[in-house]
């Protein structure tokens, strides 16, 4: 473990990166590593921008994942989510990259992610991603956000 890099981030004060693709990811090793297991991130709060008019765009992000040899250090998953501020993509594009890019760093066994979008044009829209089928054995509960129900 020596030669482990450690997290950059972790105890220290950081600033938001300008993008996405400027922010930096750290992954420590699986303290668990040969047993199966879930972890999940919920970001209720996560915010975008609209590639056409500019306007935010609001979302609850879930994402499940089963460890394989790292796990994702959650002050710079934190900082990833919160550089899409001021990116603009469409929600499918900002859900689908946010696991495709946890997928192909952190080589997760499994990883699904939901994202609950709030309406936009008066349509809310949820955008779901997964590596593939969950591994037998794993507990999946599920991700418990409501679909889009406006005031009644």
């Amino acid at each position: 473990m020596s030669d482990t890099p450690k997290p950059q981030f972790l105890g220290k004060q950081t600033d938001l990166p300008d993008s996405p693709e400027k922010a930096q990811l750290d992954y420590v090793p699986n303290p668990r590593e040969g047993t199966l297991y879930l972890v999940r991130f919920a970001a209720p709060e996560f915010t975008s921008l609209c590639p056409v008019t500019g306007q935010p765009d609001f979302a609850h992000l879930v994402i499940d994942y089963a460890p394989g040899q790292t796990i994702v250090e959650s002050k710079s998953l934190k900082l990833f989510l919160g550089s899409f501020r001021n990116h603009n993509g469409f929600h499918e594009d900002v859900t689908v990259g946010i696991g495709q890019r946890l997928a192909a760093e952190m080589k997760p066994q499994w990883l699904r992610i939901g994202g609950y979008w709030y309406p936009r044009g008066g349509i809310p829209i949820d955008v779901f991603w997964q590596t593939g089928p969950a591994p037998e054995g794993l507990w999946v509960p599920e991700q418990g956000v409501q679909s889009y129900r406006g005031r009644g």
